[in-house]
C-alpha cells in the first residue's frame, strides 16, 4: 500500500474495519502541534492530519489522535517526573495513538525513519509492529497487530 500518490483518507476507507474521520487539521494547529513538541512531525504523520485531525476506530479508539491530542498526550508524558523514574525516556518517542488497553503506538520523533512501534504500558517495552505509517493503520485495521 503506497501513500505518495493516494490520499489518506481514501486508503484508510479503503481498509475493512471501522475508521472515523475527523475535519482536517488547521495550520495553526500544526504549527502550535511542532512548537509545543519541540520538533517537526514525520511527513506521513503531518500529511495524514491536513486530511483528517484524527481518525477513530470502531469503538472510539484513536487510531490516529489529533494535533492537539499529539502534542498534549506526548508533552505530558515527557515532562511528567514521576514517569521519568518509573520509564525510560519518552523523548524519542512520538505517541500519536492508543490501543485502547494502555499502551501507545509511536514513531521516532527526531529520526527519519518510518517504523510504528508500541510501547507496553506494564512493562516499558517498545515494540517494532509496523514498517511505516500506512502499514500500521492496514494492519492494525485488518487484525494482523495483536497486543
Amino acid at each position: 500500500m503506497e501513500v505518495e500518490s493516494t490520499v489518506w483518507t481514501e486508503v484508510v476507507a479503503a481498509l475493512s474495519g471501522t475508521a472515523v474521520f475527523q475535519p482536517p487539521a488547521s495550520e495553526s494547529s500544526l504549527i502550535r502541534c511542532t512548537a509545543l513538541l519541540g520538533h517537526a512531525l514525520p511527513a506521513d504523520l503531518a500529511v495524514l492530519l491536513r486530511e483528517s485531525n484524527g481518525i477513530e476506530g470502531e469503538y472510539g479508539d484513536g487510531l490516529i489522535w489529533s494535533a492537539e491530542r499529539i502534542a498534549s498526550e506526548n508533552q505530558s508524558l515527557r515532562e511528567d517526573a514521576e514517569l521519568a523514574t518509573l520509564y525510560m525516556p519518552f523523548g524519542p518517542l512520538l505517541f500519536f495513538a492508543d490501543a485502547g488497553n494502555g499502551d501507545l503506538f509511536a514513531l521516532l520523533s527526531r529520526i527519519d525513519r518510518p517504523d510504528v512501534f508500541v510501547w507496553n504500558h506494564e512493562d516499558d517495552s517498545r515494540t517494532w509492529v509496523a514498517p511505516s505509517l500506512a502499514k500500521y493503520l492496514e494492519w492494525w485495521l485488518t487484525g494482523q497487530i495483536k497486543l
